[in-house]
């Protein structure tokens, strides 16, 4: 849609503000708090790029809370996203790419009058807000940006206000050291400043700033998770949306590689700290004082190496911002009190799978049983194979991936949603086109097909790649759940199947393509959530009945 003129409407011969601003030839200007920003118009929405939230945390501002941006003069050219943030590439080799100077926001707006503009000369009536989304980004905490996904679907088709930010990823968003006093998590509070940008700013771009949801994929939604259980975040939002990174996801030990232990988002923050400190004497910055003086004297590409971006991409708890583990908090009903969407891939684990399936192979029904018994224990492991008989799959590579996207990821979220259920409007879903274009660029893996894996639901609500007519379907049907549901709080949709609320049942909707392709399903019967419930709720969970 990028290129296509503007519509009639804006070739009136009359004074008319875009998007809450005056609309030159160059493009519609916005004046934020810290300054004028000219965007893009492309033809049904308007683009605001490379907005900064906050002050670089450069120098002396590495491992502090966001400060302010400084004002700028002039009108700054907001046409191409900021840098982002220092993080390794996510496939092949390569040093660091990015920068620390990265806490920049991009804004997608519909295109027509804003909430606070005033149309002149006509007396033309004033528009409502709309609806404002903020995307947290993917990527295991040590990559990604916000700039790589586009939400034109979503503010045209939706009519809502879209915000992606950038955020401080590994060891320069989750560092914990004794001189910090913790474990502040800096990509959290970089995130809340975020927020605090939408609240000052959102009605300038023709949002509603006590209409707010945050959601957010993986690393986006453990975000979310962690939000909704911060006490720093209270006020910030006002709806939220969970996609495939519940408060309670977990993986089991030896579940993908024989090295590694159990998986589990949320850690201690004396853990963190301590992790910290023996990184730092790694660093040659082991002293009595001036620790963090000396690593701030590191360049960046020291610090940013494979070990330390992903051994600090865990969020510590602990502290006056993250009280509690999220999974606890939510069964302790210790959460804001905000309509919640959540949800899953049908094959979740199948992409992790096949990165690692070649180190750690699973050829015959001695190596899924094995694996098995490594993960889970002798006794588990018998009633796991019961339920999950290689018999009854391809190859025993599906197999392990199904149950292993049953316990680590559909029933957990589903045992959180039992718990948000008892106090907020909760709704399930479930991504389950098992034809989800492929956009990972990971080579094909014999015997396992990626199906409905982690991270496929993406394409259809933002401009990733390519869909068929039958998808296109599915994501405009999408596209008017999120967005209703952003609105409303409730993911109604005009002409789409009704969804009901995630209730004792765990009724969930199904989304796939196809005129029976979205309907309610019972998530626990499905993937066998009474066996996880009681035989692997997650380490050191015991599941309220």
């Amino acid at each position: 849609m990028r290129g296509v003129r503007r519509r009639c409407a804006l070739l009136l011969p009359v004074v008319l503000l875009l998007v809450g601003a005056a609309a030159g030839p160059e493009g519609p200007v916005v004046e934020t708090d810290r300054g004028p920003v000219r965007g893009r118009t492309h033809g049904a929405y308007s683009t605001f790029e490379g907005i900064p939230f906050a002050a670089p945390p450069t120098g002396p501002r590495r491992w502090r809370p966001p400060e302010p941006a400084r004002r700028w003069e002039g009108v700054r050219d907001a046409g191409a996203p900021g840098s982002r943030c220092v993080q390794l590439p996510v496939l092949g080799s390569g040093g660091p790419v990015g920068s620390e100077d990265c806490l920049y926001l991009n804004v997608t707006a519909p295109a027509g009058p804003a909430a606070g503009a005033r149309p002149l000369p006509l007396p033309l009536p004033r528009p409502r807000p709309r609806p404002v989304m903020v995307w947290f980004h993917g990527g295991g905490f040590f990559s990604g940006s916000g700039d790589a996904y586009r939400p034109d679907r979503l503010a045209v088709r939706g009519g809502a206000v879209v915000v992606t930010a950038n955020y401080r990823l590994g060891v320069f968003g989750l560092f914990g050291h004794p001189e910090l006093g913790g474990a502040p998590g800096f990509a959290l509070a970089d995130q809340r400043a975020a927020l605090r940008w939408v609240r000052a700013n959102a009605e300038r771009f023709g949002g509603d700033p006590d209409n707010v949801t945050v959601f957010g994929e993986s690393a986006g939604a453990l975000s979310v998770c962690a939000h909704l259980t911060s006490p720093a975040s209270a006020g910030l939002f006002h709806r939220a949306i969970v996609q495939s990174g519940s408060c309670s996801t977990t993986t089991p030990p030896s579940a993908l590689l024989p090295g590694l232990g159990t998986y589990e988002p949320f850690v201690p923050a004396r853990r963190t700290v301590e992790e910290g400190a023996l990184a730092a004497a790694r660093l040659g910055c082991d002293r009595p004082s001036g620790v963090l003086d000396c690593l701030r004297a590191l360049d960046a590409r020291t610090l940013a190496t494979p070990d330390l971006m992903q051994r600090f991409s865990l969020v510590p708890y602990g502290d006056s911002t993250l009280p509690t583990e999220p999974r606890q908090a939510l069964r302790d009903g210790r959460f804001h009190r905000v309509p919640v969407l959540q949800g899953t891939t049908r094959d979740e684990i199948r992409l992790f799978l096949a990165q690692t399936l070649a180190a750690y192979p699973m050829g015959d029904e001695s190596a899924y049983r094995a694996r098995m018994e490594r993960s889970f224990g002798v006794a588990t492991a018998r009633a796991v194979e019961a339920a999950y008989p290689v018999s009854a799959y391809p190859t025993p590579a599906i197999a392990w991936a199904t149950l292993l996207t049953d316990a680590s990821f559909i029933c957990p979220t589903l045992r959180d949603g039992a718990a948000l259920g008892r106090h907020v409007p909760t709704y399930g879903y479930r991504f389950s086109d098992r034809d989800a274009p492929d956009f990972t660029g990971l080579p094909p893996v014999a015997g396992l097909p990626l199906g409905a894996a982690h991270g496929f639901e993406l394409p259809y609500l933002f401009m990733i790649t390519p869909l068929t007519q039958a998808q296109q379907r599915l994501a405009d049907r999408m596209a008017g759940y999120w967005t209703a549901f952003a609105r409303t709080g409730v993911p109604a949709a005009p002409g789409a199947p009704q969804w009901p609320p995630l209730g004792a049942s765990a009724r969930v909707l199904s989304l796939a393509p196809g005129a029976v392709g979205i309907r309610p399903v019972d998530g626990r019967a499905e993937h066998h959530c009474a066996l996880w419930d009681e035989r692997w709720p997650g380490p050191g969970v015991t599941t309220a009945r």
